[in-house]
């Protein structure tokens, strides 16, 4: 954190993977939810389709807590793209995008959401998104052993 950087409290995530087959994995969180790992030969996610899924439902959710207050979508779909790369700094994503194609109702209120669609995604992108933030920010990422002994 930053020396303005205040974290406020309840605001600790965690995440717990247990083992579940040959390069397969479960992410299990507090409230019970699940998803499966895997390294792509499987129909699990793969680590870097989590990212770009969490990138996509960040924004999504800005977004929909945004235009929502006026419209509901009528048809929503995002699109998160991002081609993996090795190089001198080691594998990583370049080229991340992520793309919202949303149709609102032909009312009043679905005009309203359309007049706030582009400020929502860039208030999603510039400050509210916490996945995205921390991907453009960047912070170390501290990889350590435990004991299960």
């Amino acid at each position: 954190m930053t020396d303005q950087s205040v974290a406020r409290p309840g605001s600790q995530r965690s995440v717990e993977l247990s083992k579940q087959g040959e390069h397969r994995f479960k992410a299990t969180n507090a409230r019970g939810g699940v998803v499966s790992i895997g390294h792509g030969e499987d129909p699990d996610f793969t680590p870097v389709e989590l990212l770009l899924a969490a990138l996509a439902g960040c924004g999504a959710l800005d977004v929909d807590f945004i235009t929502g207050k006026r419209a509901p979508f009528e048809e929503f779909a995002a699109r998160s793209v991002g081609t993996v790369v090795r190089d001198d700094d080691g594998n990583h994503l370049v080229d991340v995008s992520v793309t919202f194609d949303v149709l609102f109702p032909a009312t009043d209120g679905g005009d309203a959401a359309r007049g706030v669609l582009e400020s929502a995604i860039r208030m999603s992108q510039d400050r509210l998104c916490t996945v995205g933030r921390t991907i453009t920010l960047g912070t170390p990422v501290t990889y350590r052993s435990g004991s299960l002994d």
